[in-house]
């Protein structure tokens, strides 16, 4: 039996990927949560065989998440189904140990199936976006620049995220100033919703 742990910040698709689920001879929903934070907390309790996350939820995004279960939880294989499948995305996921990948518009069959080839080792991306992966410009922001308009994305004054990240306050200007450049955009909210676009942040 595969023991298999949802995390999405929708109710109803959560239920329903729950009931679809529950369906499949060998899967086993041991636990579905709301929040990235959430995920990460029951993964380590009740030790799923996979992680179903989604990338957009509270508390912690389901990339970061999937980064602390690569860490803190390796037996844990994760399948990252989201409605943004960007490129970037895909090569962050790919990057944090991710084993699958695809879109929110797959069938439930095809979930379960991945569920499936992950759970004995294989490895599954969604075609489309692994072709959009290859043809997608690369970032051009440094990682400090990034790290910069993540800390900026809620708004935050340039005091607050030069403490957040230990920098002066000049060098924060600095990185936000640059990825404001380098992404060609009027400011720095600007910035963060480009990158964002890009699956970059």
């Amino acid at each position: 039996m595969i023991r298999v742990l949802l995390a999405d910040d929708h109710h109803l698709v959560r239920e329903a990927l729950a009931l679809l689920l529950g369906t499949e001879d060998g899967i086993e929903v041991v636990a579905d949560v709301g929040r990235g934070d959430e995920a990460v907390d029951r993964a380590l309790a009740e030790r799923p065989d996979v992680a179903v996350l989604d990338i957009d939820m509270p508390g912690l995004d389901g990339l970061s998440a999937a980064e602390r279960l690569a860490r803190d939880l390796p037996s844990c294989r994760v399948v990252i189904v989201t409605g943004h499948g960007r490129p970037g995305n895909l090569r962050r996921a790919m990057a944090a140990g991710v084993r699958g990948f695809l879109g929110k518009d797959a069938p439930a069959s095809r979930l379960a199936e991945v569920i499936k080839q992950v759970n004995a080792g294989a490895r599954y991306i969604d075609p489309q976006l692994a072709a959009d992966a290859l043809a997608a410009e690369e970032c051009p922001l440094t990682p400090r620049e990034l790290d910069a308009l993540r800390a900026a994305a809620d708004g935050s004054p340039v005091s607050r995220i030069a403490r957040a990240l230990g920098l002066s306050e000049g060098t924060v200007r600095n990185y936000l100033s640059a990825a404001v450049t380098k992404l060609g955009v009027g400011n720095r909210h600007a910035a963060v919703q480009s990158a964002r676009d890009r699956g970059w942040l």
